[in-house]
């Protein structure tokens, strides 16, 4: 049964710097050994101040992208007050949790690498497949390409990491798995999420061209 699951991959990066994180992503979706995208966009705003990386089946991502939202907007309407991030981490990973746990012929199974600025600064959280979370304080990779973003940080992270250095350090923990793993590339994009809110810093389409 498992051999018969069709298998995605890709590879997305969270690291922490100084005042900020950093997520990056490739853009290739894959079906199996068929690349059905190459223009996609892995980086997602879940609000003003908070965006996830995306690794799994394209349905569910979609789902839960938009239920998270949704639970956020409603959240703060109840509420009267901004949430934070450890908040919106957790409430995500519930989610996930009751995904993963509902019986279905199809699993859904979606890796979320969590990134949110509050008033206690910026956060990282590695939120698991089975819907466990985990603080991380330096950097998390996520998707068959992880292994060789990790060797690139392994090598060259520093705590305390200026933005752009960290930027810089992103695109070159993509870029390897591009060169690696064959369910990652087309592309790079590479978000920022700060005081001043979630923005986009870098993104690049990578095409490779037949010669006739």
């Amino acid at each position: 049964m498992e051999n018969n699951i069709m298998k995605t991959g890709t590879t997305t990066v969270g690291l922490v710097a100084k005042d900020c994180i950093v997520l990056a992503a490739d853009k290739r979706a894959t079906a199996g050994h068929f690349i059905a995208g190459k223009k996609v966009d892995k980086v997602l705003p879940v609000s003003d101040s908070m965006a996830v990386t995306t690794a799994g089946s394209v349905s569910d991502i979609q789902l839960l992208v938009k239920l998270i939202k949704a639970e956020l907007s409603l959240r703060e309407l109840r509420t009267g007050r901004t949430n934070s991030a450890n908040e919106a981490a957790n409430l995500l990973a519930g989610i996930v949790y009751g995904k993963i746990r509902n019986y279905s012929a199809i699993p859904g199974i979606v890796h979320f690498l969590f990134a949110g600025f509050d008033e206690d600064g910026p956060h990282l959280y590695d939120i698991y497949p089975d819907g466990s979370i985990t603080g991380v304080d330096d950097f998390v990779t996520s998707g068959s390409g992880g292994s060789f973003a990790f060797g690139v940080f392994d090598a060259q992270y520093k705590p305390d990491l200026k933005q752009e250095d960290a930027v810089k350090l992103a695109v070159t923990a993509i870029n390897s798995a591009l060169q690696r793993d064959s369910a990652s590339g087309d592309g790079i994009d590479v978000v920022v999420i700060n005081k001043d809110g979630v923005k986009k810093v870098f993104s690049k389409e990578l095409f490779i061209k037949v010669s006739k």
